[in-house]
């Protein structure tokens, strides 16, 4: 048992050291390790077997999530290895076997800058009411991102601010700001019963780890409207694309009302790629949406294929293409052209953009 936990554990502090994003126990398998983007497995260690993977996984667990995990077949949880580490674990069984896939969690929120993200996110923190979004793909930073918009603002303003995370990833220490960081299942009985309560807690800005829903958007956009600053995540690619996700999310009849409701509450929508870097590391490319007069009519119109041009031709008021962001990333010789094309919605126009830079 001492000997799993001592594995484990040099595992977690490998993971951390070599700053991974990812840790990766699963039988028939080395444990892997995610580290900019791709899978390396540590050779050093033995294949898991069924007996070993199920062992080192099982000290992840409380009896509680044990009992969980037995009835749900998976699990979602944070874990902290002492000081050192802090991890959101998923659990789960394939082909009969228990695997587990652990994504570490930075000890410190970075900032906008540490970020390398765009300078114009700073004016979404100063806002004081609308819903700002931030996507992109799975494992492309949007939670990070989130994280240091809200400790932005925590940094600068006396707000209330109510968190609903399941599990919590990022651990914020107050400053200027109340926080209150709710976990599903250990704070709330369940996601729906967390939203549900959220606006009788009095906050000011509110963080949704993730728009699960139709309930959850919902919850959002209303929260929006009464006069809140709300902040959340959706796996989309872009812009338009996370509008049409929103409105079809809904019935028909409804997605009138909900066109209107969005257009009104909708401040920016950041969509992120994490890119691998010429020389090490990742950077991110980004498409930056404000909601301005011409994007309001779109939404409500629903003409949501027209929201890339105005991005295009609003650069002045801080919009950004995803191409433009990805080319201005070639041409500084941060990444290579290969992975532009390879994360990029559009490569022919981009490679348009690069020809007549």
């Amino acid at each position: 048992m001492a000997d799993n936990k001592q594995k484990l554990n040099d595992l977690l502090l490998t993971a951390a050291k070599q700053n991974a994003s990812d840790l990766h126990l699963a039988v028939g398998r080395y444990p892997t390790l995610r580290i900019d983007g791709i899978l390396i497995p540590i050779q050093k260690e033995p294949i898991l077997t069924p007996q070993a993977a199920e062992e080192l996984i099982m000290e992840l667990l409380t009896p509680e999530q044990k009992e969980t995990l037995i009835k749900e077949k998976e699990i979602d949880f944070s874990y902290g290895y002492e000081d050192k580490a802090r991890f959101r674990v998923n659990v789960y069984h394939q082909r009969g076997y228990v695997a587990a896939a652990l994504r570490l969690i930075p000890a410190n929120v970075k900032t906008i800058e540490e970020l390398s993200l765009p300078p114009i996110l700073h004016d979404f923190t100063k806002v004081s009411q609308g819903f700002i979004l931030v996507v992109g793909p799975a494992g492309h930073g949007k939670s990070t991102t989130l994280a240091a918009l809200v400790d932005e603002i925590n940094h600068n303003k006396m707000d209330h601010i109510i968190t609903i995370e399941d599990p919590i990833e990022y651990i914020f220490t107050q400053d200027k700001s109340i926080i209150s960081q709710r976990e599903v299942k250990a704070d709330a009985i369940d996601f729906h019963s967390a939203l549900r309560s959220l606006l009788r807690q009095d906050p000011d800005v509110i963080m949704i780890g993730e728009m699960r829903d139709r309930e959850s958007i919902a919850t959002a956009m209303t929260a929006a409207e009464t006069g809140h600053l709300v902040f959340s995540t959706l796996h989309t690619n872009s812009a338009s694309q996370t509008i049409d996700r929103i409105i079809d999310s809904f019935p028909p009849e409804q997605q009138g009302q909900i066109s209107s409701q969005l257009a009104a509450t909708l401040v920016a929508i950041v969509s992120e790629r994490l890119i691998p870097r010429v020389e090490g590391g990742r950077v991110p490319a980004c498409e930056i949406m404000i909601t301005n007069p011409a994007i309001r009519n779109l939404i409500r119109e629903k003409k949501t294929y027209q929201i890339d041009l105005v991005i295009e031709t609003s650069m002045q008021e801080g919009m950004i293409n995803l191409n433009r962001s990805l080319a201005t990333l070639v041409k500084t010789k941060e990444i290579s052209l290969e992975q532009a094309e390879l994360h990029s919605l559009n490569p022919s126009e981009l490679r348009i953009l690069l020809e007549r830079s």
